[in-house]
């Protein structure tokens, strides 16, 4: 699956641009007919690669089984998920999901019923913000996703649910450091 996203960083170079999703990660017109390339005739590119003395191996990020068996890693519309009920210290009950791709976690949500309570709201946030970095850290673990800054400063926004609560000042420090790498590139 691919779309086009505009004005964000490259996965591949790191240079902002018009960018195109594919595989998880978001990448410029070049990286992406790198990509195609690299994916088309690899074996081509193992001997280019030793022909100009470049170790490819140790370069590239390691992949994941299920993108060396099928070469994708886009997320399905549906996935497999697999939905624990839990308690925590307070007694509260709480609903933790991970969703699978060929057995392996890919996301994971927690939520509650109470989740209206206010003196929950806090720990709610804080809870949206580790299930959706966790998310994050498993994409890269199973299925090779790159990761960023930007994609990290998108999930912590995405996990606020008021204005200064603790993804909102994270997202708000990290967005200097975000200018920071724009300007370096």
């Amino acid at each position: 699956m691919t779309h086009n996203n505009t004005s964000e960083r490259c996965d591949g170079c790191g240079n902002t641009a018009d960018l195109k999703k594919s595989n998880g990660n978001e990448f410029c017109e070049e990286c992406m007919e790198l990509a195609a390339a690299i994916k088309k005739k690899p074996e081509t590119i193992k001997r280019i690669c030793n022909l100009i003395k470049s170790d490819l191996q140790h370069s590239a990020p390691p992949r994941s089984e299920y993108s060396q068996v099928s070469g994708s890693i886009d997320l399905p519309e549906v996935l497999d998920a697999v939905r624990y009920r839990t308690r925590d210290r307070e007694q509260n009950t709480w609903y933790v999901s991970v969703s699978e791709l060929d057995g392996n976690p890919v996301e994971i949500f927690a939520s509650t019923a109470f989740d209206r309570d206010d003196h929950l709201q806090s720990r709610i946030s804080n809870l949206t913000t580790i299930t959706r970095l966790v998310s994050l850290i498993l994409r890269n673990v199973f299925l090779g996703e790159v990761l960023t800054l930007e994609k990290t400063n998108k999930q912590l926004h995405r996990s606020s649910r008021q204005k200064n609560d603790l993804p909102d000042m994270l997202t708000n420090v990290l967005r200097g450091y975000e200018k920071k790498v724009d300007s370096k590139g």
